[in-house]
């Protein structure tokens, strides 16, 4: 039995961690390539901290870079794959207000929300 490759295993991992939603482009594309190889194979398959702990890491820094389209994607997976419900989201971007200010929070109020109804909708 042959060993996965490390573009299966990046492929096996991007589909968990996004819980199916993103779809990654052919081979060939080098910027996919390598985020598949390196940050998906090597990365996100790492053990030491728990796929909870690298989303909520993940959603802070997303979150004080201003990017709420990228927050939003990463949200939904978090609340697809049960990583947080609901109350723990709105409850992060509380937090958050407090370290990354309340602009940066509340241009996340909608996509959280949004977030929130696009997983409850794929679970029903």
């Amino acid at each position: 039995m042959s060993e996965k490759s490390r573009r299966e295993i990046g492929l096996e991992t991007i589909t968990d961690v996004y819980a199916g939603d993103v779809i990654t482009p052919p081979e060939g594309y080098a910027f996919s390539d390598v985020m598949l190889e390196q940050l998906f194979a090597e990365i996100w398959t790492r053990d030491t901290l728990a796929m909870r702990d690298k989303r909520i890491l993940l959603l802070g820094i997303i979150a004080e870079k201003g990017e709420p389209t990228t927050f939003k994607i990463q949200l939904k997976a978090s609340l697809k794959r049960g990583e947080m419900n609901a109350d723990e989201a709105r409850e992060l971007l509380l937090f958050i207000a407090q370290y990354a200010g309340y602009p940066r929070a509340a241009a996340l109020i909608g996509p959280v929300e949004e977030a929130i109804a696009e997983a409850n909708q794929a679970a029903e």
